[in-house]
């Protein structure tokens, strides 16, 4: 049976439930769904939200760019990289008013490396945020 660990980012948004940031099994490290939330706060950037919590305006842009580089910080908090991204699935919330802006951001930040990409939407995310990666990578020994 191969060895799974679990590990953790001291340096990431802290998971919104019970499970690791991330699991390594051999030399792949599968990371849980990352949202765009900032470390040691709820604050998600770019949301705006009423009094009940809901969404009233958010900036996808400003969401797409946490959310890349919270998965980066998990990354080589684990002792992988960006660039050993191999699978990519990317959950929206809305699809229609969203894609263009995360596509064309999604471009410019993995214009180098290219893993396999899976886009869709979906109804909503456990927390108010627009959208979350769920992402696979190679690790070294």
């Amino acid at each position: 049976m191969m060895k799974s660990e679990k590990l953790n980012s001291g340096t990431a948004p802290e998971p919104v439930g019970s499970y690791p940031h991330a699991r390594r099994v051999g030399n792949l490290l599968f990371l849980s769904g990352v949202g765009p939330r900032k470390k040691g706060t709820k604050e998600i950037p770019g949301v705006t939200l009423d009094s009940d919590g809901n969404i009233i305006a958010y900036d996808i842009a400003a969401q797409c760019h946490s959310v890349f580089e919270n998965v980066r910080t998990i990354l080589e908090d684990a002792g992988s990289s960006w660039d050993e991204l191999v699978d990519v699935t990317v959950f929206l919330t809305n699809m229609k008013d969203d894609f263009k802006t995360y596509n064309a951001l999604y471009a410019e930040y993995f214009k180098d490396n290219q893993p396999c990409r899976t886009t869709m939407e979906i109804n909503c995310l456990p927390t108010p945020i627009a959208i979350e990666l769920k992402c696979i990578a190679t690790i070294g020994d």
